[in-house]
Parts: structure tokens; sequence; C-alpha cells
């Protein structure tokens, strides 16, 4: 079973020196740092829409009435 190693091999890799450094202006810098940020920045609104919260207390109503009428047919 052959070894195959997935390095590049340095003696015909394009754009080295001898030895295995790479000449100034090769490679690119190591961040972009000529731009701000990465595209528009939007705000945030604060808190939870009303979507969310009126299906959250919906269920809750619907939860404490089945409790409710499950208790009072256990009293009567």
């Amino acid at each position: 079973m052959a070894v195959y190693n997935p390095d590049p091999d340095p003696r015909v890799t394009p754009g080295l020196e001898p030895g295995g450094s790479v000449p100034p202006g090769e490679t690119p810098p190591g961040e972009a740092s000529t731009s701000s940020g990465a595209g528009p920045y939007e705000t945030r609104t604060r808190g939870w829409a009303k979507g969310p919260l009126v299906a959250i207390a919906v269920l809750a109503l619907v939860i404490a009435a089945f409790f409710l009428g499950y208790a009072l047919v256990l009293l009567f």
C-alpha cells in the first residue's frame, strides 16, 4: 500500500526560493486592512416580536384551561 503525502513538493512548487522561503510580494497580506467591515451595518430591534409573544400567551392559556378543567372534573 503506497503512502500519499498531501503536502506540495517544495522542489516543484512555484513561488518558492531555494531553501523554502517565499519572496516578498508573493503572498497576500494576512488581513484586509483597507476595509471597515464585512457588509452594511443593521441595527437590531430590542425585545421580542409580537407574534411569538402572542403564541406563547395563547399556549399558556390553553394549558391553564386544561388543568383547570381537569381539576374541576376531579372535584365533581
